[in-house]
């Protein structure tokens, strides 16, 4: 094997702990960068720190601004974060294979304000390579929940779909 080829581990399953040294990039909100031109500045999310200790929904789609993904699959958790909410989750966090400014601009293009929703870049796409659930070079469209670091959910749709990895899925799960 070639020293620049990534070597995949196995996908995540209930019961395993959410991996160490998991990063993503993006930029904070903050008042000042609210509106949707306004760039702001890409900083790396230390995800297995942040989600330390917390119950965490963590969902990724192949891309921002797409049809799947802004008219099936972010709608359902804006919906449904009251009742995510109320099940405890502390954190909901998206991630796409697009950079940071790109899903800054998804978010407040959705009226997402503060860290409501969080969404994150996958930069390269490493965090979805490193447990195999990819769609080409990009994210795949999958579902994850981890609770106090453990995984207690973790599911990839098997096609072009919006199911198990659907808000209100991972509700049924909560």
């Amino acid at each position: 094997m070639a020293n620049n080829q990534e070597v995949e581990l196995s996908t995540l399953k209930v019961g395993d702990s959410f991996p160490a040294g998991v990063t993503f990039s993006y930029v904070p909100y903050t008042p000042e960068n609210s509106d949707i031109t306004s760039c702001g500045i890409p900083t790396n999310y230390d995800a297995s720190k942040e989600f330390a200790g917390k119950r965490v929904v963590l969902f990724s789609v192949p891309g921002a601004f797409t049809p799947g993904c802004s008219a099936r699959h972010l709608p359902g958790y804006i919906q449904n974060l009251p009742a995510l909410k109320s099940k405890g989750v502390d954190i909901v966090a998206v991630i796409a294979f697009n950079d940071a400014w790109v899903m800054s601009a998804w978010g407040k293009a959705n009226g997402i304000k503060g860290d409501d929703i969080l969404f994150l870049s996958d930069p390269e796409a490493k965090f979805s390579k490193s447990i195999g659930w990819t769609n080409g070079e990009r994210t795949a469209r999958y579902a994850v929940v981890i609770d106090n670091g453990k995984v207690i959910y973790a599911e990839k749709e098997p096609g072009r779909e919006v199911t198990v990895s659907s808000a209100e899925a991972v509700l049924s799960k909560l």
